[in-house]
């Protein structure tokens, strides 16, 4: 069963160990090494964590995964979600970012970047109900950030 758990600042290096994980393949195969979350430094993540809401992915109770949102004034922005490599494929993801929209019900646009050159990241947020804004910005050669939005239609109760 997959669950989220809040994080704060006593977190912050049990969540720095899932990010490093998360996303070191991505970091080996664009050496992205100024952009990737696998390079943050523990300070940074403090300051991060007190500015935004971070959430652990628990797959049965074990952490294998987190998720930071930000608040800006037109969305809650993910920044960003990452999965242990074990983990992925696995639909964790996938419900971790429903359980995600829960917890913000009167939220009503998401927005977040990924990268444009990996079509399965692509086609995850795609099956969530994201949608391309358009905006595309070169991250270094051959590496590009794609924003995707998702507008939620709520009833009015």
């Amino acid at each position: 069963m997959v669950t989220l758990k809040p994080a704060g600042l006593e977190d912050a290096e049990a969540l720095l160990a899932v990010q490093k994980l998360a996303f070191n393949a991505l970091l080996e195969k664009y050496q992205d090494y100024d952009t990737n979350p696998a390079m943050e430094l523990l300070s940074n993540l403090r300051r991060k964590l007190s500015e935004r809401d971070y959430y652990f992915i628990l797959l049965d109770g074990r952490e294998v995964g987190y998720v930071g949102v930000k608040h800006t004034e037109s969305a809650l922005h993910i920044t960003p979600i990452g999965i242990m490599p074990e983990c992925q494929g696995r639909g964790v993801g996938h419900k971790a970012m429903l359980l995600l929209e829960e917890l913000y019900p009167e939220n009503q646009r998401w927005s977040l970047g990924t990268i444009l050159q990996e079509p399965g990241l692509c086609r995850f947020y795609e099956s969530l109900g994201y949608r391309r804004t358009g905006e595309v910005t070169n991250i270094r050669p051959g590496m590009d950030e794609v924003g995707y939005e998702k507008v939620i239609e709520r009833e009015k109760g």
